[in-house]
């Protein structure tokens, strides 16, 4: 019988090697009628931790284990509950998941549901995605320190979630999407970055060559040149400046002890550079002190982010500041660096559509061009010549219909006139002169970096901002009239435009009077 089946079992039970174990806490099962049909292949008083041991040893219980329903907050290595920010705490496993909060300005922000293994690269390319920017590759994620005034520009290989990992529990670091046009510049332009003064005699090691020459082959390859010069210093803790002779390797970073010798026995070890991350200081004169505004600094990574533990520096010139944050990350990433700007160019060419048979992006396949000309209604035009040339025909004629409403007398001419620019991503109203500054400064200042604003010295008036060799140029943009029309123009009416659009896009093709033609807009977005 199985009831002779089931008490066998018991008696097995019985004689195991839980002694321990009453028999009534063991065993409660009556084999009823109901029951007989029932084939057990295990007795369900055991518990689990029994059933799945054969004679190991185990520790007794009084009662029935119970499976913890809530096991996340027993054990939270593997929990897969969303973290935010992980500050003062070690990187967590590669299968969790993790909510990234990014900010656009200074209030609007969005969150990014990201892994481990995400890249700043990854998380520019989602959030350019969702805010439907065409040029992804100069966009870049900025880790920001508001305290403390530092900023860095992550690297597009660096994890989002191992970074912020090493940010303090309680602060208000935080993560800025942002334009960054100089990111990559130094690889098409490397002679503009390295001075010939900079470059130390010793990195001259081929013979006939210039050091300009010198500067583009290392650069193209993956490496830099040793870097010399005099920069102002703060150690950690103090609040005085002295000025001492640096000479960045790429076996660390140095400065003479007597002058400016390069002798080894001169020379005192200050970092090495795997160990470092380099920061933008923004007020440096109002936060530490600094004898400049071209301030920067350097940390070691396992360090806390505290003002005794940065080791602070102030060059001369916002040439010279960018020459030394180049040649840092150069010698701390070296071939990996290139392989992003690689990266991000192929990236480039693909979203790129090509002339003219490619002449809409994947965006617009959805979109065709009609013709509404005939009477029988509006028809597909197939042949892309013809398409492109109707949109052409379509914007003169919207510019001449703009132009001449904008002719017509009326009360509300003002607001007319500023509808067509107000619009635009290099608009920027209400700013100042030194916002404008900052924030070209901030997005890169490149050569051709622009943004239009209003004058706030001269009523009705615009001025074009404009960025050439890392210095801001400004230039004022007046209302004139001629008979009843009003015209805009930067050069005493020499040459006049209907509005600020068709001033911008006749400066992309000729330079005017401006040292070269608009290149980059310095947008700002609301994520």
């Amino acid at each position: 019988m199985e009831v002779k089946g089931c008490r066998s079992e018991v008696e097995v039970f019985r004689r195991s090697t839980i002694e321990t174990v009453s028999r009534r806490d063991s065993v409660s099962v009556k084999c009823s009628p109901a029951s007989q049909n029932l084939q057990m292949s295990t007795p369900r008083s055991i518990p689990l931790s029994i059933r799945n041991t054969h004679r190991k040893e185990f520790r007794a219980s009084s009662a029935p284990l119970i499976p913890n329903p809530f096991p996340e907050l027993c054990s939270p290595t593997p929990s897969p509950v969303l973290t935010g920010s992980l500050g003062g705490r070690d990187p967590p496993s590669n299968s969790s998941t993790h909510v990234l909060r990014v900010f656009g300005d200074a209030t609007h922000s969005r969150s990014v549901l990201v892994t481990s293994g995400t890249t700043a690269h990854d998380v520019c390319k989602m959030l350019a995605q969702n805010a439907h920017c065409t040029d992804e590759e100069s966009w870049a994620l900025i880790e920001h320190h508001s305290a403390l005034g530092l900023e860095r520009c992550l690297e597009d290989h660096e994890l989002v979630v191992q970074v912020q990992s090493s940010w303090p529990v309680e602060s208000d670091t935080k993560l800025i999407f942002r334009k960054n046009y100089a990111k990559y510049e130094f690889f098409k332009k490397p002679v503009l970055f390295f001075p010939e003064h900079m470059i130390s005699d010793s990195a001259d090691v081929t013979k006939g060559m210039t050091s300009s020459e010198l500067v583009q082959n290392m650069v193209k390859s993956g490496s830099c040149p040793e870097i010399q010069g005099l920069l102002h210093v703060r150690e950690g803790g103090k609040k005085s400046w002295k000025k001492l002779y640096f000479v960045l390797r790429r076996s660390g970073l140095y400065c003479s002890n007597k002058g400016q010798s390069k002798e080894p026995w001169h020379l005192q070890f200050v970092g090495d550079l795997e160990d470092l991350n380099v920061f933008t200081v923004f007020n440096g004169r109002k936060l530490y002190g600094a004898p400049g505004e071209h301030v920067f600094c350097i940390k070691a990574s396992k360090d806390r982010f505290r003002c005794q533990d940065l080791k602070l520096m102030c060059a001369d010139s916002e040439q010279s500041r960018t020459c030394w944050i180049t040649a840092f990350r150069l010698f701390k990433h070296g071939k990996q660096l290139q392989c992003n700007y690689q990266l991000s160019q192929s990236s480039a060419r693909l979203h790129k559509p090509s002339r003219p048979d490619s002449k809409y992006t994947d965006r617009e396949e959805s979109m065709v061009a009609m013709d509404f000309s005939g009477k029988s209604g509006g028809r597909v035009i197939q042949n892309p010549h013809e398409a492109q040339n109707a949109e052409q025909e379509e914007g003169h004629n919207w510019r001449k219909r703009e132009a001449l409403r904008h002719s017509l007398p009326s009360s509300s001419r003002g607001s007319q006139l500023s509808a067509v620019h107000q619009v635009q991503p290099w608009f920027h109203r209400g700013v100042s002169r030194t916002e404008a500054q900052r924030l070209l400064e901030e997005q890169g200042q490149v050569d051709g970096m622009f943004l239009i604003r209003d004058s706030q010295l001269h009523a009705q008036c615009f001025v074009l901002s404009l960025c050439y060799e890392l210095k801001t140029k400004h230039y004022i943009i007046i209302p004139l009239e001629q008979g009843d029309k009003q015209y805009y123009t930067m050069d005493d009416g020499v040459t006049l435009f209907t509005d600020l659009l068709q001033l911008v896009e006749f400066h992309q093709i000729n330079r005017g009077i401006l040292p070269v033609c608009l290149k980059h807009p310095c947008t700002c977005i609301a994520l």
